[in-house]
């Protein structure tokens, strides 16, 4: 363990003790089962992209997909899309573990762990029932992802507020859950302790939104696009979302709670308040610092019969970072986005259509105005099932104006389009 960072081995300590818990439960013979063909599941998928504008963030540009173009013509690129393996071992007739390894692919290949969690589920009782995860996991956020693997469901690339729920808020956490019915209404309610994501807010700012399907993974660092003079020196050039930035693991805890209701028709709404709790002040010595970030997200699904549902979003929040200076922080950047998304089945084929817009407001006593976004992003997708096969077709549409980009040369409104075909595997 000599070559892993001081947070790895907090994290791999805390898994120990974990799993010395799930080993020492009482459970019967016929209710463990630790590694069979039964607790392991291999998905994946590869991928054909066309696009054109601006160079990726994840090559160091400031392009809001994460395939590259060639400006104002189209770039051609076959390219592996990811890899998990699922192990999901039963501890016991109630417990047991999800680890998910992964491998993204692309324009920039990273391995690691996705997720790595405890689950309790005992049995339901009079309408009434508890369950709990404790590790690293995704929060209960996204109406577009499903699966251990975290798949996008309708599509390729999932919103704009769920690409950042990919990329900088998955916490280690501890979580509650408790549903019950009651007169034909189901409700559901979610409750989390958290820690080690201090830093989710560096890419939302410093990048603005983007719409990609790559998740981060444990340990693992995102790029940064270029730096303005006024923060080189003072920010790293990456950000690792999966980081406790206060002396100690733990100490400064943040916390996650949803409720959803499903009344007797078929919708189901949510509520989400996210709030990290770290401190604008605290950095390491790479110089990465503490972003206290909050959001609110509000979910819809409502089924419109003969297979048409609609889902939507809506995303608001504020993020801080830096000394008071001038009155303000160095950052304090307010952001917001709403997608609605449309889908139709019609036998083994699926169609989706979504419409989203996003903005950044900045108001800090270094990154100002010049860092406000707006944009918008258009998606049509198709999709069929062949037993342990899925082919999609997706064709995604961004604009978005940030005034920073004449800073780097480059014109403040970037318009990018994208043509994929993908095709998914699942044993």
């Amino acid at each position: 363990m000599t070559g892993l960072s001081s947070h790895a081995r907090r994290l791999l300590r805390i898994g120990a003790a974990a799993c010395a818990l799930a080993c020492a439960a009482p459970s019967a013979a016929a209710d463990f089962d630790l590694l069979s063909a039964n607790t392991l599941q291999f998905t994946g998928d590869a991928r054909l992209s066309i696009a054109d504008g601006p160079k990726s963030w994840l090559r160091g540009g400031f392009g809001k997909i994460d395939t590259s173009g060639d400006g104002n013509d189209f770039r051609l690129e076959p390219r592996p899309g990811e890899a998990n393996l699922v192990w999901t071992p039963q501890l016991g007739w109630a417990l047991s573990g999800v680890v998910v390894g992964a491998v993204n692919g692309g324009e920039r290949t990273q391995a690691g762990v996705s997720q790595a969690y405890l689950s309790y589920r005992p049995m339901r009782s009079q309408g009434l029932a508890f369950s709990a995860r404790a590790g690293l996991l995704w929060p209960p956020v996204s109406l577009e992802h499903e699966g251990l693997d975290w798949h996008v469901a309708d599509s390729i690339t999932p919103s704009a507020i769920n690409s950042w729920i990919g990329e900088e808020v998955r916490p280690v956490a501890v979580e509650g859950n408790l549903d019950a019915s009651l007169g034909g209404q189901r409700f559901r309610a979610t409750a989390a302790v958290m820690a080690a994501n201090d830093t989710a807010g560096t890419l939302l700012t410093f990048r603005g939104w983007a719409l990609n399907d790559r998740k981060t993974l444990a340990f693992d660092r995102q790029p940064l696009p270029p730096l303005g003079q006024d923060f080189q020196g003072y920010q790293a050039p990456f950000t690792h979302p999966l980081i406790d930035l206060h002396k100690g693991f733990a100490h400064r805890p943040g916390y996650y709670a949803k409720l959803a209701w499903q009344p007797p028709i078929p919708v189901r709404i949510e509520f989400f308040r996210y709030d990290n709790n770290a401190n604008p002040e605290d950095f390491n010595a790479d110089m990465e610092w503490g972003w206290r970030t909050w959001f609110n997200n509000v979910g819809l699904v409502a089924n419109l019969g003969d297979g048409t549902q609609l889902k939507g979003q809506a995303l608001e929040g504020r993020t801080r970072m830096g000394f008071s200076q001038d009155g303000a922080r160095w950052v304090d950047n307010r952001f917001r986005s709403a997608f609605a998304l449309l889908t139709h089945r019609i036998g083994a084929l699926g169609l989706a259509a979504r419409v989203e817009a996003f903005n950044t407001r900045n108001r800090g006593s270094i990154i100002g105005e010049e860092y406000d976004e707006a944009g918008w992003a258009e998606m049509v997708a198709a999709k069929r099932d062949w037993g342990k096969f899925t082919g999609l077709i997706e064709l995604l549409h961004v604009s978005s104006k940030r005034d920073q980009l004449e800073e780097a040369g480059l014109e403040a409104r970037q318009r990018q389009t994208q043509i994929q075909a993908d095709l998914r595997f699942r044993w």
